[in-house]
């Protein structure tokens, strides 16, 4: 059990450093490098902001899950 959540804590770990680096930046930074700039130029991007956000919190959730389960699982 302690590897099944450690696998996934990395998993998302991961995968929320990707999301937010994604999103839309206020400036030229690391969301124009990783993507964030493009999504700008199509004119539609209020809603691929807006799954993006709501995939960035399911993922935060589950990363969040994974530390207290982790975390009960190593105290007994």
């Amino acid at each position: 059990m302690v590897a099944v959540l450690s696998i996934l804590l990395v998993i998302t770990s991961v995968l929320m450093i990707l999301l937010v680096l994604l999103h839309k930046g206020k400036g030229s930074g690391l969301s124009d490098l990783f993507g964030g700039g493009i999504s700008s130029s199509y004119g539609g991007s209020s809603v691929v902001e807006k799954n993006l956000d709501r995939i960035t919190v399911v993922v935060g959730g589950l990363w969040f899950a994974a530390v207290i389960a982790l975390s009960l699982v190593l105290k007994k």
